[in-house]
């Protein structure tokens, strides 16, 4: 007789991307036609070599690299996160109001660990990223999703109506995943005040802040004098300085909610990475200029993909930005059955809308998620190229 399974973890769907790339088992590619894998937004190319001589003389020379550290991050690297942000949003940011974690998907379980235990409620807008949801499910908290509106932005009058005695937070993704979506301020104060007035916190996930189109800040919320009471910002050093493998993420939130998010990472993970959190700061310290000229890439292949879909028959571009574009397909295939299709039939990986999306929700059987990151421009021609030539086949 098997072992007993967790109900709720058990009920909790798989990981898409794992599942995803499960798809390509038997399949082969020629190198004429290779595969072009928009399944995971991620960066796939080491970081920087000025970045990785510092890992390595940290890694070499430094014996706290090697071993435990304060469970809420280096000293240094929250007073330099909090000095940075303070500028870039204009507000009043302390140290002792951020925490590094591993990685951003720890940063968000940390907070809602701290909000939310079973049978609570939890905003969250569709589109929304898997591993937001996966959580959730896990931990008992019930999802309440929140249909978009156009340009997929999320209506705050929307919202209000669904809060509930048992509710406990709205999370928002700027720029989104997987939607693609940059939120204007105006809408994020909006719901922060929505948050404030019914006293529930105000989560954004800002993972792909560096990657805004927009200049300046996206938002003001820092500058709130309150705001450490509702508002809780969520960040990932991974894509800016593709430490992907190291695992570094961040939470800005008030003192009392990281002594409690203190007890969760000291449980999972004692502290983060050492390595990975020197790596940030001397990232922090060293990369502004190499940064901004990642992100002019990332706008470049923005361009180039809102340009290739522009005239793509049967496609529509609902979102597109930081590393995502969210997009419905013209094949009478359901989503699901289609991505898997086009991985034999065009040579293209990319996910299924349902991945994203509540079980039967309305349009996601039409809807996919391209992650255009790891694609130059040449290589979003291509996919194009495959895309028109389904329909011509």
């Amino acid at each position: 007789m098997p072992h007993p399974l967790n109900p709720a973890l058990a009920a909790t769907f798989p990981p898409p991307v794992m599942e995803a790339r499960r798809w390509l088992d038997g399949v082969e590619f020629t190198a004429d036609r290779p595969l072009i894998n928009v399944s995971q937004a991620a960066p796939v190319d080491p970081p920087p070599e000025a970045l990785r001589q510092a890992i390595a003389e940290a890694a070499l020379n430094d014996p706290q690299a090697h071993l435990y550290g304060p469970v809420l991050g280096l000293p240094d690297l929250r007073a330099e996160l909090a000095h940075q942000w303070g500028l870039a949003y204009g507000g009043e940011i302390a140290a002792r109001q951020v925490a590094i974690t591993q990685g951003c998907n720890q940063a968000f379980c940390a907070t809602l660990a701290t909000l939310a235990g079973p049978g609570d409620e939890v905003i969250l807008p569709t589109p929304w990223y898997f591993n937001h949801k996966m959580w959730l499910d896990m931990a008992g908290v019930h999802t309440v999703p929140l249909a978009p509106g156009a340009g997929l932005l999320p209506d705050p009058e929307e919202a209000a109506a669904k809060i509930t005695g048992k509710t406990r937070a709205i999370v928002l993704v700027s720029p989104n995943n997987p939607g693609g979506a940059e939120y204007p301020a105006e809408l994020l104060r909006a719901f922060a005040d929505l948050a404030k007035r019914h006293k529930l916190a105000l989560i954004v996930d800002e993972t792909y802040r560096d990657f805004d189109s927009r200049s300046g800040a996206p938002h003001d919320l820092f500058s709130d004098p309150d705001w450490p009471d509702y508002f809780i910002h969520l960040y990932s050093f991974s894509k800016a300085y593709r430490l992907t493998g190291h695992r570094v993420g961040a939470i800005v939130a008030g003192e009392t909610r990281l002594a409690e998010v203190e007890k969760f990472l000291d449980t999972v993970a004692i502290c983060p990475s050492q390595l990975g959190q020197m790596a940030a700061l001397w990232g922090m310290l060293h990369l502004s200029q190499w940064v901004a000229g990642e992100r002019a890439e990332i706008l470049r292949r923005r361009a180039a993909m809102e340009a290739a879909f522009a005239d793509l028959e049967g496609w529509k571009m609902l979102g597109c930005g930081a590393y995502f574009a969210y997009v419905t397909h013209p094949d009478p295939r359901p989503s699901p059955d289609f991505a898997q299709a086009l991985v034999r039939e065009a040579g293209v990986l990319m996910l299924p809308g349902t991945m994203f999306m509540p079980q039967g929700a309305n349009g996601a059987a039409q809807q996919m998620r391209i992650a255009f990151a790891n694609v130059d421009t040449d290589g979003i021609a291509a996919l194009r190229d495959r895309l028109a030539g389904l329909a011509r086949s």
